[in-house]
C-alpha cells in the first residue's frame, strides 16, 4: 500500500481488458474512485500518481461487475463507488446513475430535470454535457446512455 500524500489514503490500480479496450480501475481500498478507458480524455486526471499495481477486493468486485456487463446482462449489484467534485457535476452524475439499463436520455432532459429541481426556468444542456464528459467512473455511472439533444 502506498500513501498518496493526502491524509494517508491508499490507492490500488488494475487494468481490465474489455471488448471496447483496456479499462483502468482505481480504488481507495473501500470504494472505486475511477474507472477509465485507457487514453480517454481525462484519464490522467483520475489516476493517482502513487498507487499499488494490484487488484484489491473492491477492484475484483468491479471486474465481476464488468464481466456481467460485457456479457450483455444487467449486473444485479453495484460495487461501492466514491466521487467528489462540484455540486453541479455530482448532481449530473447522480442523475446518470438513475438512467435504467437499456435506456437513454439527452443532455437537454437532464438539464430540464435539474432546472425543475432547482425551481429555475432553464439549465444549460452544454454544461450538462461537460459534466457528463468528466465522469470519473465510466460504465458504472452510465455516461454512455446520454446523447446530445435531437
Amino acid at each position: 500500500m502506498i500513501s498518496d500524500g493526502y491524509g494517508g489514503i491508499m490507492f490500488y490500480l488494475s487494468n481490465y481488458s474489455s471488448p471496447l479496450g483496456d479499462i483502468t480501475v482505481v480504488s481507495n481500498a473501500t470504494k472505486i474512485t475511477a474507472l477509465q478507458f485507457v487514453g480517454s480524455k481525462y484519464y490522467d486526471d483520475f489516476i493517482p500518481p502513487e498507487h499499488e499495481n494490484s487488484p484489491d477486493d473492491i477492484i475484483i468486485q468491479a471486474f465481476e461487475w464488468l464481466d456481467i456487463y460485457f456479457s450483455g446482462k444487467n449486473p444485479d449489484f453495484t460495487p461501492p463507488i466514491f466521487y467528489r467534485s462540484t455540486n453541479f457535476r455530482m448532481t449530473v452524475w447522480n442523475i446518470l446513475k438513475t438512467v435504467p439499463y437499456g435506456s437513454t436520455v439527452t443532455y437537454k432532459q437532464i438539464a430540464e430535470n435539474i432546472a425543475h429541481k432547482r425551481s429555475i426556468p432553464s439549465m444549460s444542456a452544454q454544461a450538462v454535457g461537460f459534466a457528463v464528459g468528466e465522469n470519473p467512473i465510466h460504465l458504472i455511472i452510465p455516461c454512455h446512455r446520454v446523447f446530445r439533444n435531437g
